[in-house]
């Protein structure tokens, strides 16, 4: 495998492990657990498209033609 495809599968999994790291709404709910949580995750999600978008330009402009057709 090339390195930029294992870079993006190695980034790709830690979003997906953040994603599914969060806490859980119930009873006990903390605030301040819900924050950090949710700073990381964004970071992890803006990182993640960044690359996305520098390194698959093509895929952002045929994702752009489907959403359009969607919404038609």
């Amino acid at each position: 495998m090339n390195r930029k495809y294992n870079q993006c599968v190695n980034m790709l999994r830690q979003l997906v492990s953040d994603v599914q790291g969060a806490p859980y709404p119930g009873n006990d709910f903390n605030m301040e657990l819900y924050q950090i949580w949710y700073e990381h995750i964004q970071r992890a999600a803006v990182e993640t498209l960044g690359w996305l978008d520098e390194n698959a330009p093509e895929e952002k402009t045929d994702f752009s033609k489907t959403l359009k057709q969607f919404f038609n």
